[in-house]
């Protein structure tokens, strides 16, 4: 008797197991098909971004949903996302297609960009490492990660990679923010891209864009 509870116990849960798997195996699939459709005119058919339409392979999962929630509240409010990206979270995008899709991107590998200017690419090391302390401006790293990676527990965090993405698009998006197109930003991003400099975003986004 005691055998065949057993038995039972272990067929238990190994259905729930493959059940699980099964279920993330089809939300992987319906996200990329999701992509395919209507991601990949813009950022391409890897999703490995264009100079203004970012990257979206291997960025965390919960930045991706927090950014496609923001486009349908319409608080990421700088010009290409109001163009582009509103109507589309709008039209497409339940709250469960959010989530469908930003695990699928989560697990794409990314490629570089590298795209910036390699002679201030050191430079840009520098700020994002040890920050620019006469400015009074922390270190990137303390939030992104030693790689620009982001944060979270297995890619899952809030905190967007940064590694690897295009130089233009960097370099636009810190400029925009200084520029006051940060309803969605969360503090203190907003007030430390206000006080970079040209010169220190033009190294910081080139170096970020050869990141790996």
């Amino acid at each position: 008797m005691k055998l065949i509870k057993s038995a039972i116990a272990i067929l238990a849960i190994v259905s729930s197991s493959v059940s699980s798997f099964a279920g993330d195996v089809g939300i992987a699939s319906y996200g990329e098909r999701f992509a395919d459709r209507n991601c990949s005119w813009c950022h391409g058919p890897s999703l490995q971004g264009f100079a203004t339409a970012p990257r979206l392979a291997g960025q965390t999962r919960q930045y991706i949903e927090n950014q496609l929630r923001n486009f349908r509240a319409h608080t990421r409010d700088n010009p290409l996302s109001k163009h582009y990206m509103w109507g589309a979270a709008a039209n497409h995008l339940s709250p469960q297609t959010a989530r469908d899709l930003a695990m699928y991107v989560s697990t794409l590998n990314a490629e570089s960009a590298n795209d910036g200017d390699k002679g201030l690419a050191a430079r840009g090391q520098t700020i994002y490492r040890e920050g620019i302390p006469a400015s009074n401006i922390p270190s990137c790293i303390a939030c992104h990660g030693p790689n620009a990676e982001g944060a979270g527990a297995e890619g899952a965090g809030e905190i967007p990679r940064l590694g690897g993405l295009s130089y233009h698009y960097l370099k636009r998006r810190l400029e925009q923010w200084g520029e006051g197109y940060h309803a969605a930003a969360a503090a203190p991003m907003p007030g430390i891209a206000s006080q970079l400099s040209a010169n220190e975003i033009e190294a910081l986004a080139s170096y970020l864009s050869f990141v790996k």
